[in-house]
């Protein structure tokens, strides 16, 4: 949620900011009720006051043996003036609150406008592989080694669904191994979260109300439902909801592992078929808490993690920064880790690393006491993918693949594969 004060104070300047997702803000109608609601603050404030001075006057009177009827009565019709303007208090409230719930997030003034054509490449690591021979798809690799089964995937739960099997549950489960020792190993908390979470959390994460139809809902879509998660920072910047930490508690950082559930994928391309889109993935997610001063080296932080679990890996990848019209709506920069995919030709996502700043705590009212001012302020959060194996297993299959068909494992997966180094 954006500082109401900001817009009060410079809304040209906000709607800029924004015009830079492509989204067009009108201020008019809320600045209109913004002045609306503070006027009948005020007046009730007011009110309240009166209904506390005759109050007051009552027992002075009834002890001086005064008629205290038209006192209560003026009392009492205070209270019903008082009850009227409450009312409308609460129907501007609700409008003002829903308007800014949303809004999105304001990109960094560094970031360029526009959408994927204005993404930019600023880094490549490693060299793109080079076959001698005909190189295999990640799909030819997995049914000719029995790593995933995709058609019996779809007939359990339909397209975008996939069962991974011997070796290739092994690897899978390797992955997210190594994924979380790096992460401990680097002084974060590891978590198992809740998959099924509650309106709030997506409303704190700031996915919720827009993107509400983009999720799996367990029963009925409502304010009571709960949903099945369709990452963990849904649940991770949620943890401290409605709290006030200390200064020296901060950074708060978090690995979290879940399956990853989501409605919007699956527009099943020739090029998206596999595992590369699916309506269910693992991912290690990672989250951190910080001071605002803390907030960039925080970044900084995931990103490096993120390249160096990857690097690791062995595989070519180049890392982008987006335009701020493809930053998703919590989110003020982005920088994204892509892979390279060789059946494919093009580079795919595996981890996006992104600031919030204040826009989710201030949704979800998380806090901390500033030491030297000793006033409360809202905490940044930032998220990184820490990793998603959905595309990471499809290149990393292409990437290591031999010409008799084998595939050969990382080193660093090979001691969470029982010491084996080639998948035949």
């Amino acid at each position: 949620m954006l500082d109401i004060n900001l817009i009060r104070q410079n809304p040209d300047y906000v709607k800029n900011s924004l015009a830079k997702k492509g989204y067009e803000a009108d201020f008019t109608v809320f600045l209109k009720q913004d002045g609306e609601k503070r006027e009948l603050i005020a007046e009730v404030e007011k009110l309240k006051a009166q209904r506390n001075a005759n109050s007051a006057l009552v027992p002075k009177y009834k002890k001086e043996g005064k008629d205290v009827s038209e006192i209560i009565a003026s009392t009492k019709k205070i209270g019903e003036e008082i009850s009227v303007l409450d009312e409308k208090i609460a129907t501007l409230d609700k409008e003002i609150t829903n308007f800014l719930l949303s809004l999105p997030n304001m990109p960094d003034e560094d970031l360029l406008a526009g959408e994927k054509e204005n993404n930019k490449v600023i880094k490549v690591w490693g060299e793109k592989p080079n076959f001698s021979f005909k190189a295999k798809s990640h799909i030819e690799i997995c049914e000719d080694l029995g790593l995933v089964d995709y058609e019996r995937g779809a007939k359990l739960a339909g397209n975008g669904s996939w069962i991974y099997r011997g070796l290739g549950a092994r690897l899978e489960w390797a992955l997210i191994n190594f994924f979380i020792d790096e992460h401990l190993a680097d002084g974060y908390e590891f978590l198992l979260l809740p998959h099924m979470l509650n309106y709030e959390c997506g409303l704190g994460a700031g996915q919720f109300p827009k993107f509400a139809d983009d999720v799996y809902w367990i029963d009925n879509k409502s304010e009571n439902s709960k949903f099945l998660l369709p990452t963990a920072e849904t649940a991770l910047v949620n943890i401290y909801r409605n709290e006030v930490l200390k200064e020296s508690d901060l950074p708060k950082k978090f690995a979290g592992y879940t399956p990853c559930y989501r409605r919007e994928a699956g527009s099943y391309r020739s090029e998206e078929r596999g595992m590369i889109r699916g309506h269910q993935f693992n991912k290690v997610e990672m989250v951190q808490y910080t001071t605002p001063k803390d907030s960039d080296k925080a970044f900084e932080e995931l990103v490096g993690k993120a390249e160096r679990i990857v690097q690791k890996l062995g595989l070519h990848y180049q890392l982008s920064k987006l335009a701020a019209g493809d930053c998703s709506a919590s989110m003020c920069r982005t920088y994204d880790i892509e892979i390279w995919i060789p059946s494919m030709g093009i580079y795919k996502e595996v981890s996006s690393a992104s600031n919030a700043r204040d826009y989710q705590a201030r949704r979800n009212n998380t806090r901390y006491r500033n030491e030297e001012t000793k006033k409360l302020e809202y905490v940044h959060t930032l998220n990184a993918s820490g990793l998603a194996t959905s595309r990471l297993f499809p290149a990393l299959l292409e990437q290591y693949q031999n010409e008799d068909g084998s595939v050969t494992i990382p080193e660093v997966l090979r001691k969470y594969m029982g010491g084996l180094e080639v998948i035949r």
